[in-house]
């Protein structure tokens, strides 16, 4: 669980500037690291695994009403903290490929929003492998293009680089092999855009597949 705090402290000093965004932006990781490596010391016992899976995202607000979920993928990163014989801490680093899609003038248009998402789940782990799960996440935006046709636009400086969400879900690990899935509906907190004459939030559901390395029940 160290190397996963340590992967956490590396990807913030790459991205981190002067700028008070991106200030903020380290405190977070900071704080994130400092609270796994608290909790992981105090641990019955951690896994790391890997997951990836689909999304169906969209972006809710004033100007959404033509707004369809666009069709993406995740993957990435997961650590696994077990507390005692029934509570967990599931720490993640994923990329998340989200946005929205709609018609504007006769036009298909494709909103590309890229993530690097940080959720920290809190999960009850019934006895048979099945969890629930609920949590903060971070969301750190790395590329936005909207797409018309074969034509595409950066607009990055439209969205702000950082967004808050709450994720909820369920998830099942067979113990004996320790692949399992999971479905998570993740609800941003915060406005990502940057016109302060509307307000845009993601929504979106996630459905997924994760392997813990040397998974103990």
């Amino acid at each position: 669980m160290v190397n996963f705090a340590l992967t956490l402290m590396i990807y913030h000093n790459v991205m981190a500037d002067s700028t008070p965004k991106k200030n903020m932006k380290s405190f977070l990781f900071a704080l994130i690291a400092l609270f796994l490596l608290t909790v992981s010391t105090q641990a019955q016992h951690v896994n790391v695994g890997i997951k990836g899976g689909l999304n169906a995202y969209t972006i809710q607000g004033d100007n959404s009403g033509n707004f369809d979920p666009k069709l993406s993928f995740n993957v990435g990163l997961l650590g696994h903290i077990h507390m005692d014989n029934q509570f967990a801490l599931q720490p993640e680093v994923v990329f998340s490929g989200q946005g929205t899609q709609y018609k504007s003038g006769g036009s298909d248009v494709k909103l590309n929003l890229n993530y690097v998402n940080i959720p920290l789940l809190f999960q009850y782990m019934f006895d048979n492998g099945f969890r629930l799960e609920a949590g903060p996440q971070l969301g750190i935006l790395a590329s936005a293009k909207s797409e018309i046709g074969n034509n595409s636009t950066d607009v990055k400086n439209n969205y702000k680089s950082t967004d808050i969400g709450l994720v909820v879900g369920m998830s099942y690990v067979k113990p004996s092999t320790g692949f399992g899935y999971d479905l998570r509906y993740v609800h941003g907190l915060t406005d990502i855009s940057e016109n302060n004459a509307s307000n845009s939030y993601n929504r979106g559901l996630q459905l997924g597949i994760f392997y813990l390395f040397q998974h103990r029940s």
